[in-house]
């Protein structure tokens, strides 16, 4: 097995490995994973792997979890079908962690390239753990105990009737995670909002209010600045699928943005999502 950086920041393309051998070698899946923990998003090539090779190499991270809007395989649950063929609108297209909405959001996901467009439709990864290291200290301070929500709701049940948009938010209530987590196996710190975060939970003390613009929108502004961490190109690596392609990524220390400027041409693809933890 060869592995190859990509940027400085983030990245990493594997060489000369199978996922389906690498899900029945523990040595070599466990090769992968410290490789993961590094670059925190690796890259596959030409990976000849049959549906069951996709989902049992992603069971080797931990159980697979289901999405309450994705549709999965019914043959293999948790295999979600992210096909995009009838339409222009996305979900995608935003600097998100996936799940941030959930307790417990993913660990890490493992996505296939069934079919894409010859031109376009690139995602970009990008290492939150340096998003947050580079904070001016005064920010690092200000953010340090602080807790934010985010929601499911805005952006998957913003297309949906009322009626089930309700729905999807009492099934899928928000959120409440630090701004600041700490990833359970290597201890590095991240910052952790992302497009699914709506606000702070905690903004509104003595120490930061003194006038009602401090709240609002002071607190909007300051959430508008840690999102837009994510944008800098410094900490990103973009890739440009081909068919067979995989990616895998750890979700706790990275968010993600999937391009989509491909209209009309299809893009398929199929993605095992690992249940994460909770935060802290």
């Amino acid at each position: 097995m060869k592995i190859k950086p990509i940027t400085p920041a983030i990245g990493a393309q594997v060489m000369d490995v199978h996922l389906g051998e690498a899900s029945r070698d523990p040595e070599l899946f466990a090769q992968i994973k410290s490789a993961l923990l590094k670059h925190k998003v690796l890259f596959f090539r030409n990976q000849d792997i049959t549906r069951a090779d996709h989902v049992d190499f992603a069971n080797c991270f931990g159980k697979l979890e289901d999405h309450p809007v994705v549709n999965s395989d019914p043959q293999y649950p948790g295999l979600g079908l992210i096909y995009r063929s009838d339409s222009k609108h996305s979900y995608e297209n935003t600097y998100h962690s996936d799940g941030l909405w959930r307790p417990n959001p993913s660990m890490g996901a493992v996505l296939r390239c069934i079919e894409c467009p010859e031109i376009g439709g690139d995602t970009i990864w990008v290492n939150m753990v340096q998003a947050y290291e580079e904070l001016p200290e005064e920010i690092k301070q200000k953010i340090l105990k602080l807790r934010a929500k985010s929601s499911i709701e805005p952006s998957f049940g913003a297309v949906m009737p009322q009626e089930a948009r309700v729905k999807l938010d009492r099934d899928n209530p928000p959120a409440e995670h630090p701004v600041v987590r700490t990833h359970p196996e290597t201890g590095e710190k991240i910052l952790y909002v992302g497009s699914f975060t709506t606000h702070f939970v905690n903004h509104n003390t003595p120490e930061n209010i003194r006038h009602g613009i401090d709240k609002t929108p002071g607190a909007s502004l300051l959430l508008n600045y840690l999102l837009s961490r994510a944008s800098i190109p410094e900490y990103q690596v973009r890739w440009s699928w081909q068919p067979g392609d995989v990616a895998v990524w750890d979700n706790r220390s990275t968010q993600h943005y999937a391009v989509n400027d491909y209209w009309p041409a299809p893009r398929k693809m199929e993605r095992a999502a690992i249940v994460g933890d909770v935060p802290y």
